[in-house]
């Protein structure tokens, strides 16, 4: 039983170099503000797993995924801050300056709880 697989060669200068190829991957994925990161991170800080991802064909995919949670969590976050700390459209219509203070604040919070939780690990 012989498992034979052809690699092909392309000569450049004196050397034979294997004609290597990664496996295609999704060509309609787009990745948002939260894969962006994702992938940064990891090719910056987790490089094995950057480079397994990358030969697998399985890198957009996997930063798409981590796109939908940390986007689903920032959502939930923001609403329970709100909920928590009595920030309402009344206040909105009552002090609009402090309605935008008090969301950029919970907004920051909320984005620093996903990088801590989902972006960086």
């Amino acid at each position: 039983m012989s498992n034979k697989t052809t690699i092909q060669y392309r000569q450049v200068g004196d050397y034979l170099i294997p004609n290597i190829a990664l496996p295609p991957e999704e060509a309609n994925i787009t990745l948002g503000k939260w894969g962006m990161l994702r992938k940064d991170y990891l090719l910056k800080h987790k490089n094995v797993l950057f480079t397994t991802l990358l030969t697998q064909g399985k890198l957009y995919q996997y930063c798409a995924e981590v796109e939908t949670q940390a986007q689903d969590m920032f959502d939930s976050l923001v609403e329970q801050m709100k909920a928590t700390e009595g920030v309402t459209e009344q206040l909105k219509e009552e002090s609009q300056l402090e309605w935008v203070c008090r969301m950029s604040n919970i907004e920051s919070r909320a984005r620093e709880i996903i990088c801590d939780e989902l972006i960086h690990t």
